[in-house]
């Protein structure tokens, strides 16, 4: 080992917090990678371990074919076959809804479900359901459902317990095999699972059941697969789906890691800025830059392998404990193991990263000259400007962003495009995001200070520790931007879901109020309307209100389109209806002689707001005027809205065709009551079914709100990585700028004061990186959402982006709080006398 290499390792030898401190970035990159590996291995086990959708109990599974109950009689009574369980499924109307009835034994090692309430059936026509199915179709034990297989005649069937199912999808219905295939003409069996006894031989007993299928064509002959390989291959599927998950995390995982790469660049730099004086003795007694450079770079790689090894081994601790905690509250969760190899290799990136980012401060401190040990020492970061080779590094991407944008943007397709490639476009907006990132990096140093003049401007206001606080950021511009590049990274992604979250949702909300503008609907088949008195009887009840009756018809014609539907519903009466996509006219002109077509009419028969247009149905014709146009369908999937008299015109009888209602108090009790008083008014008719439409409301958005809050929680990891940054940079600089502190307290600052402007200095890197991030984050958050192609409007959510700039610039003051409570502790007369 040569000497300067022994000087530089004997120094963090003396001072190892300072390389823990240098590499704190890194240690938490290390943590999230390997946390990472073991959460995915948790998941992956426990799903591995019996979470199969075929019994344990089963040995041999007959599958991927018809199989009829002739050769389920062959199998059942081949020797050494213990018991078989006979799978298949059917789809019934009941109502004007879809019922699954599936075929399960009920009890025994093969049964996929469990009673709850009542029993299991055991006699023809009868069927237990599931809770889910119970509180959406109201089929209670003792009910009798009427329903037609897809025969054209109604099959009482009667209810006679509840079941626990694999899944519970709210349509489902279980009964023996027998009940169910006696339901249709042509019955077929889909699956036979197969229970062999203890001391059966399973390839014989394999190659017996694959003989009574030897006469059976080859294409339609049932595959026999042993149960362990169904099983396997079911938790197999389950762990791929797994491993789509955690390929996107690992996404946002990388972004977190480059995050952390930047951090550690930028720590590095402060670091032999401060010991510049060192180095530059170094050179003074005959160190060679290559030395310089070579001991520096082996310094970085100990950083990286010291926090590497800290940070796997917390991850461990945490992989470990979890799961053991998730236990004690009744969950079956397996640990993670020890994956050694991924932990190894998380240590090596780890120094791969310090590596990466130590190479241009290295370089940069590898060229001081002897002469700078005669100089006080000054850091690099004071240097406000870039070089003519940096403007070109930023520029040249930039160039490359704004192309790319202008290409996308040039060919954003318009409604109902055909042939459109969403993905390629897609493609290049991310390319052009990451080119303006890479023209941020480079570049940043020119931006602080106007971005300083214009978001400092109210610090200002709070006299000198406001002032100081802003040149001290402004006057040290590569460090400011090395550090509030990251927070912008966080703040762009951040800004980018919470956009698009909010875009997709009002694109949401118009499709729902076409489709579900109220919380229930009570309707009968098609053609059937609601007798005398149903309506009157929903807007009698206390647990309903906005009761509204609509008139419907299927059999419009305008010009060449037949078969529209047509409805005459009250657009003033619901609230939801405000939230339409109207994309010419306006809905508040409907009225007797107009007409509001949905987009897909108006596109094919070339209509616009002012025309006229001849409806007709069954020899009735109306002549209408076209009040508004719709950005796809009218409301309930119909094609036009008319007024009930134009509607009466086309020879539409008074009786309803169906009834909309909301629940007249709020939550899930308020919402169970409203279904009990809808149900009530068709009093158990089976020619009638109330549809739960709110459901599809509570989907959408909890499908949404799980989306934005999973996908704000891996931008997290990036946010983590920004906030430890500033940290590191704000307690590095403390030690750098000791001298100035003593200097300010000795003029007369209070240690509140000092505390006060370095926790501001701190925040000032959240606001420069929030500016930055949004300036980037809403354009390509508005340029992505339109480059998907699914015409969903710009909504900026001000509140939500304010609230994340708020936080942003919060944790990143806080996470100066230490180092300035440090700084403030040293008395001037010490720090004045620090070299």
């Amino acid at each position: 080992m040569n000497t300067i290499l022994r000087t530089q390792l004997s120094g963090v030898a003396r001072r190892p917090s300072r390389m823990l401190l240098t590499g704190l970035a890194v240690l938490v990159a290390s943590f999230v990678v390997f946390a990472t590996v073991l959460a995915q291995q948790i998941t992956e086990r426990s799903v591995l371990d019996g979470l199969s959708g075929t019994p344990e109990a089963v040995d041999l599974v007959v599958r991927d074919g018809a199989i009829t109950d002739k050769q389920l009689a062959a199998i059942t009574a081949l020797p050494g076959v213990s018991r078989t369980a006979a799978r298949t499924a059917i789809g019934a109307q009941f109502g004007g809804q879809y019922l699954n009835l599936t075929a399960d034994p009920g009890s025994g090692p093969l049964a996929l479900v469990t009673p709850t309430e009542g029993r299991y059936p055991s006699a023809a026509g009868e069927i237990a359901v599931t809770p889910r199915t119970v509180q959406l179709l109201g089929l209670t034990v003792g009910s009798t459902a009427t329903v037609d297989p897809g025969t054209g005649k109604k099959v009482p069937l009667t209810v006679v317990g509840v079941v626990e199912p694999p899944q519970d999808f709210g349509y489902d219905a279980y009964a023996p095999a027998g009940t169910v295939t006696g339901l249709v003409p042509d019955p077929y069996l889909q699956q036979v699972d197969i229970d062999l006894d203890g001391g059966a031989d399973l390839d014989r007993v394999s190659a017996a059941v694959s003989a009574i299928f030897a006469g059976v064509k080859q294409d339609e002959r049932p595959d026999v697969a042993t149960g362990a390989d169904v099983r396997l291959a079911e938790a197999r599927s389950r762990a791929a789906q797994i491993d789509q998950v955690f390929a996107v995390v690992g996404m946002f995982v990388a972004i977190a890691v480059a995050a952390a790469g930047l951090i550690a660049a930028s720590t590095f730099r402060i670091v032999f800025a401060q010991r510049m004086r060192q180095l530059a003795l170094l050179r003074a007694v005959g160190a060679g830059r290559g030395a310089m450079f070579r001991a520096l770079a082996a310094e970085g790689a100990l950083t990286g392998l010291l926090t590497g090894t800290v940070g796997v081994l917390a991850a461990l601790a945490a992989g470990h404990a979890v799961p053991a905690v998730l236990r004690g509250f009744g969950w079956k969760v397996l640990g993670p193991g020890l994956p050694v190899l991924p932990a190894i290799g998380t240590v090596l990136l780890a120094m791969v990263i310090s590596v990466v980012a130590v190479l241009a401060p290295a370089i940069s401190a590898s060229r001081v000259a002897p002469l700078e040990a005669l100089r006080a020492a000054a850091g690099t970061g004071a240097r406000t400007g870039i070089g003519a080779l940096r403007w070109a590094a930023g520029l040249l991407p930039l160039a490359g962003a704004v192309a790319l944008a202008g290409y996308v943007f040039a060919n954003l397709p318009g409604p109902d495009a055909e042939n459109y490639d969403a993905e390629s476009m897609l493609l290049a907006v991310v390319a052009s995001g990451a080119l303006a990132f890479i023209a941020l990096i480079a570049l940043g140093p020119v931006l602080v200070r106007p971005v300083l003049a214009v978001a400092g401007w109210p610090l200002r206001r709070f006299g000198p520790v406001g002032r100081l606080a802003i040149g001290g950021v402004g006057g040290s511009a590569r460090r400011a931007a090395a550090v509030s590049v990251v927070v912008a990274l966080g703040v762009t992604l951040t800004a980018g879901v919470l956009v698009g979250g909010a875009s997709i949702r009002v694109l949401g909300d118009r499709e729902l109020a076409a489709s579900a503008p109220a919380d229930f609907e009570l309707t009968g088949g098609a053609g059937v309307t609601l007798p005398a008195g149903f309506v009157e009887k929903a807007k009698a009840s206390g647990e309903l209100t906005r009761v509204v009756s609509y008139r419907r018809i299927a059999t419009a014609k305008v010009g060449q389109l037949e078969d529209l539907a047509v409805t005459d519903l009250d657009m003033a009466a619901l609230p939801r209806l405000r939230d339409l996509d109207v994309k010419h006219g306006s809905v508040d002109d409907l009225g007797p002689g107009k007409a509001v077509l949905a987009g897909y009419v108006a596109d094919l028969a070339g209509l616009g707001v002012g025309d006229r247009v001849a409806v007709t149905s069954k020899g009735k014709k109306a002549e209408l005027t076209v009040a508004a146009v719709l950005g796809d369908d009218a409301p309930l999937h119909t094609g036009l809205l008319v007024a009930p008299a134009d509607l009466t015109a086309l020879g539409v009888g008074p009786a309803a065709s169906g009834v909309l209602a909301d629940a007249a108090h709020d939550g899930d009790s308020g919402r169970t009551e409203g279904l009990r008083a809808m149900r009530a008014v068709s009093a158990g008719n089976p020619d009638f079914a109330v549809n739960v439409l709110a459901d599809q409301r509570d989907e959408l958005n909890a499908s949404l709100t799980a989306l934005l809050a999973i996908a704000l929680g891996l931008i997290g990891l990036t946010v983590l990585i920004a906030v430890v940054g500033v940290g590191a940079t704000t307690a590095l600089s403390v030690v750098e700028r000791v001298r100035e502190s003593g200097l300010l307290r000795a003029i007369g600052m209070s240690r509140a004061g000092l505390r006060a402007m370095l926790t501001a200095e701190s925040g000032l890197y959240g606001v420069i990186g929030a500016v930055l991030g949004l300036l980037l984050g809403v354009p390509y958050a508005w340029l992505a959402i339109q480059a998907i192609g699914v015409n969903a409007p710009l909504a900026i959510p001000v509140w939500q982006l304010a609230g994340a700039f708020l936080v942003l610039v919060a944790l990143t003051a806080l996470a100066g709080v230490l180092p300035a409570r440090r700084a403030a502790k040293v008395s001037p007369v010490t720090a004045l006398g620090t070299e």
